[in-house]
């Protein structure tokens, strides 16, 4: 069993470091706790308004997110499969995920 089978990662990754993983965990934490905010807000029947703000907050934090993963991933593992050769595949995977994302 290779190193990346033991950790359960992807061979066509890169893996994050410690940093970049505390770094989203603590995004993703931050939008968990919005999350829960709007659901507070709905059941004290608070202005509708004031919701949509919160969740348009939160779909840009998300986005946020998500595009950070995808620059990483451009920087990382695209460019590592492009240096090993197998650049068509890594950009059709990231195509695909390109137009997923932009739904």
């Amino acid at each position: 069993m290779t190193h990346c089978e033991e950790q359960h990662i992807n061979p066509k990754m890169v893996p994050r470091t410690e940093e970049e993983i505390e770094s989203i965990i603590k995004r993703l934490k931050r939008i968990e706790g919005q999350v829960r905010g709007v659901q507070k807000m709905v059941e004290d029947n608070r202005y509708c308004i004031d919701v949509l703000v919160q969740i348009s907050a939160i779909q840009a934090a998300l986005n946020k997110v998500g595009l950070n993963l995808l620059e990483r991933h451009v920087n990382h593992c695209v460019s590592k499969a492009i240096r090993e050769g197998n650049g068509k595949e890594s950009i059709d995977e990231l195509m695909d995920v390109i137009r997923q994302f932009s739904k």
